[in-house]
């Protein structure tokens, strides 16, 4: 496929709008718990959107699966698995470092892992450090971080500013040096997605073989990594059922209407999957150094998330300084993907 770096870009863009905005259908949910709710948006987004994408998009992708590697096939199911650990840790480092603080280092390191490791790993790194598109690219995964870095820093002072972090039951849970050492797992887990993709190259090789076209020859691979996601996932649901006696919640809802929680359960996880589905049509399109897709998305991600905070008025009680900064931040990341971008033109 001709590579097309401004397309995996528009791309990737709409991929990091749906990973930012999946979580707005759960604030409708009324009177289940959390790993209720997440586990019914979790089956469709880990699950049935997966296997309707291939069924709708792609029928040929599932002849691809059967005709691809088992190597392949448990590679890629496994950093599924490693990389569902690393959504549900994530969730400890928003609790310990905050909303704002939290999203941008457990994102940062996810990142960086994700976008440096894969090239290390197959050898290629060298290669990058002697090209000048490499080089460009790779001052694209610096700025990256370097704005990342600004929206952590507004995200402190967001934290200072507007008063103590809290959790659901009031209690103050701020910690940085553990919020650290949870949120540096959490990215290395969740940068795992990254090297499903890659572990998973034998199957878009026998997708393109049994005649899917080049754009969405990723989908066959997303069941194998989801599926990882949804086993992890499951279990720990499950078990938090389990012990907080919520079994429940899946015939009831108080006084709300059951169908209603299933629906916007449904909406959340079909809107998280289209995150993975563009992103696995844009990776295709980034040329040589493809591997900065997961860059570009975690920049896209932490930008859009940003913006939804300063829509719902999270960055309330903060003062103007703070909402430059964090301005500044996002802005940052935007030209991260540009110069991203220009590395990719310049590699094809």
């Amino acid at each position: 496929m001709d590579a097309n770096p401004a397309l995996g870009v528009l791309l990737h863009a709409i991929g990091g709008l749906a990973a930012a905005s999946f979580y707005i259908p759960y604030k409708r949910v009324r009177h289940w718990q959390w790993e209720s709710y997440w586990l019914v948006g979790g089956i469709f987004s880990w699950l049935i959107a997966p296997l309707l994408g291939v069924a709708l998009i792609t029928p040929a992708g599932f002849g691809a699966l059967q005709d691809a590697p088992v190597r392949a096939l448990i590679g890629t199911y496994v950093f599924g698995v490693l990389w569902g650990i690393g959504g549900l840790t994530f969730g400890l480092s928003v609790r310990y470092l905050g909303l704002s603080l939290g999203y941008a280092v457990a994102l940062g390191f996810c990142a960086a892992f994700g976008t440096i490791i894969p090239p290390l790993f197959l050898g290629a790194f060298a290669a990058l450090i002697e090209t000048g598109s490499g080089l460009t690219t790779l001052l694209g995964v610096a700025v990256c971080l370097g704005g990342i870095g600004v929206c952590g820093w507004a995200g402190i002072r967001r934290d200072r500013e507007a008063g103590a972090q809290t959790s659901s039951d009031g209690a103050v849970t701020f910690n940085l040096l553990r919020g650290l050492w949870v949120a540096v797992f959490a990215g290395v887990m969740s940068a795992c997605m990254a090297f499903a993709f890659a572990a998973g190259k034998p199957i878009t090789e026998a997708a393109l073989a049994a005649g899917v076209g080049p754009t969405f020859v990723n989908l066959p691979v997303l069941v194998v990594a989801l599926g990882g996601g949804l086993t992890t996932n499951l279990i720990w649901c499950l078990y938090l059922n389990w012990r907080n006696k919520s079994f429940r919640d899946y015939t009831h809802a108080g006084d709300a209407p059951l169908l209603w929680n299933y629906l916007f359960s449904a909406l959340a996880g079909g809107t998280w999957y289209l995150q993975f589905f563009f992103y696995g049509m844009a990776t295709t399109r980034m040329g040589a150094y493809d591997f900065s897709s997961w860059t570009i998305h975690m920049a896209f991600i932490i930008a859009f998330s940003n913006v939804w905070g300063l829509l719902f008025g999270e960055w309330q009680g903060t003062r103007r300084q703070t909402i430059v900064i964090v301005s500044a931040g996002i802005v940052i990341l935007v030209l991260s993907t540009v110069v991203v971008g220009v590395g990719n033109y310049l590699a094809v």
